[in-house]
């Protein structure tokens, strides 16, 4: 077999990988902002969002999961900002994790991976969203963390107990990536246990599976608080400064 043969057969056989971005929080940290459609630069939160995932050669598809009253506002900004991959958007449950389980029911059956992302984090890079998707089609489950860098301590009644080891610790972003059938099994399993988890990875490893951390970035923050959205901004601009565009790198 020659070489262009065996680099078509390679092409071939990469599993398709389809995102499911959860939106269907309450944003109770935001003084009553909605932090998905809260404006961000130029565009809502949840548009830069989708924009990463748009323009990710290695995403095939994106499934939506927004609260109910904002389904339809959702689906029109799609339409607006041409974001063609988004083939659903469709309504959440009750906790984070009933939302993920019905994102997965969405996604295309011949998907190999699948990546989970919270739509409240808008400043995910495409080198984060490629690496974890090709450390997760080679062991299974990945995801993004930083270091930790402040001194953690542990408490009981506001009491300190001890100060922590930081050295093996780890703040985990996402996108989470993991393999399909592993995530889907491992959802239901949670969920039919009563563990409403609210990290995917801890899902998977429930069953005793390993998930391997890729380099994730400071600038991949999370939207929870309004001052988070200063910081984006000074992210935004910073970048624009730079000549990066959309999230790019």
């Amino acid at each position: 077999m020659g070489l262009l043969s065996l680099f078509k057969k390679k092409k071939e056989e990469e599993p398709k990988c389809s995102a499911v971005i959860v939106s269907a929080g309450l944003a109770r940290r935001m003084g009553g902002i909605d932090k998905v459609l809260a404006p961000l630069g130029e565009l809502p939160v949840l548009v830069h969002t989708l924009y990463a995932f748009q323009d990710c050669p290695a995403v095939n598809e994106i499934i939506v999961v927004a609260r109910e009253d904002l389904v339809v506002e959702v689906g029109r900004l799609c339409r607006e900002f041409n974001l063609d991959k988004v083939k659903k958007v469709i309504v959440g449950g009750q906790e984070r994790l009933h939302s993920v389980q019905a994102g997965l029911g969405e996604v295309d059956p011949e998907a190999g991976l699948i990546a989970i992302h919270d739509g409240a984090r808008p400043l995910v890079t495409q080198e984060i969203i490629r690496d974890t998707i090709a450390r997760a089609a080679l062991t299974g489950a990945a995801a993004p963390a930083i270091a930790l860098t402040d001194t953690i301590k542990r408490t009981e009644d506001g009491i300190v107990q001890e100060t922590v080891d930081r050295s093996s610790l780890w703040a985990v972003q996402t996108p989470q990536v993991f393999e399909a059938g592993l995530i889907k099994a491992a959802t239901k399993k949670a969920i039919d246990d009563g563990e409403l988890l609210t990290d995917d990875c801890g899902s998977v490893e429930r069953l005793g599976m390993k998930v391997t951390l890729t380099s994730g970035s400071r600038e991949n923050i999370k939207i929870t608080t309004p001052l988070d959205l200063v910081l984006g901004e000074a992210i935004l601009q910073a970048r624009a400064e730079e000549g990066i565009w959309r999230c790019q790198e």
